[in-house]
């Protein structure tokens, strides 16, 4: 599993010129991939990283501020573009595999008390956001070759 987290002041997800995730205080966006191999092991690791790392101002987590996140799927984190000028998408698991994961992922975040704002799963997405900092990190699940 791969996720992309950027601190933001706001961000926001439109799908067919609808709003439908938002947040607008100080937390974490999270761009989510997900790959073949990736299960209940990977989705609780990812939890508590997210929920946990000290990324905010004044060395905090989302945890502790108790800040929003947004999650919005992203296949493309598995693109694999070091051939040719066409990317290959083989690393990328198929819906029918990540999207109950990307789900587990944004309901581990619920249970454990964080605020989850969410794209649309497969839907073309504009994503916007104020990167605060600008801050930005990428995170691999522990065994992943993706």
């Amino acid at each position: 599993m791969r996720a992309v987290l950027q601190r933001a002041t706001s961000a926001s997800v439109t799908v067919d010129g609808e709003v439908v995730g938002r947040i607008d205080e100080p937390g974490l966006v999270v761009l989510l991939g997900i790959t073949h191999d990736d299960g209940p092991d990977q989705v609780a690791w990812m939890v508590r990283k997210i929920r946990d790392l000290r990324i905010m101002r004044d060395e905090r987590s989302v945890a502790e501020l108790g800040g929003p996140v947004l999650v919005v799927s992203q296949f493309t984190l598995y693109g694999d573009a070091r051939k040719g000028r066409r990317p290959t998408w083989q690393a990328a698991a198929p819906g029918e595999v990540s999207e109950p994961l990307y789900e587990a992922v944004c309901s581990g975040l619920e249970d454990a008390g964080t605020h989850v704002e969410r794209g649309v799963f497969g839907a073309q997405m504009l994503v916007q956001l104020t990167n605060d900092g600008p801050i930005t990190m990428v995170l691999d699940s522990p065994g992943q070759n993706g």
